[in-house]
């Protein structure tokens, strides 16, 4: 259950990205962020996902949109996965799982009756002010980030 829904502001975080570098959304104010929470690097659908974020990275840009992936996998993978598939956006781990937790996407998830937890593929847009201005949960990827960019261009363009 997302913790946090349109209009609030969004949950602070800093934690490490790919390359060794950090992000801290606080320091994000001022610009529009597009957070994808995601639950595991190179698997079908999540691979699909950022590649697709990856390739509308100018379009996001223009509207002066940072675009960012979060998953608890390590920065190691997240770097390979960078790498295997010459992906252009940021991603973010959250191994301990805070953040994740702070927006409601680390969630009990049920496959072929046994039950775990994992990451509620979920979208959102926070506005310059650092507020949650669009969400979406439980995201199919066919169609999602045309989805994310055609918002964004309304809110932002």
């Amino acid at each position: 259950m997302l913790k946090v829904t349109e209009g609030d502001v969004a949950p602070d975080f800093t934690l490490p990205t790919n390359g060794e570098g950090s992000f801290t959304l606080s320091a994000q104010k001022g610009s529009p962020v597009i957070l994808f929470f995601y639950p595991k690097d190179d698997t079908s659908g999540c691979t699909k996902e950022a590649i697709e974020f990856s390739q509308h990275l100018e379009a996001f840009k223009k509207l002066g949109c940072l675009v960012a992936g979060i998953s608890p996998d390590p920065v190691k993978k997240h770097d390979k996965f960078i790498t295997k598939h010459e992906l252009t956006t940021m991603l973010i781990s959250d191994e301990e799982k805070t953040t994740l937790e702070a927006y409601g996407v680390w969630i009990e998830k049920s496959m072929y009756g046994k039950k775990y937890m994992g990451v509620n593929r979920t979208t959102l847009i926070i506005d310059a002010d650092g507020k949650i201005a669009k969400a979406w949960v439980k995201v199919k990827v066919p169609g999602h980030v045309e989805e994310v960019l055609a918002t964004a261009q309304e809110l932002f363009g």
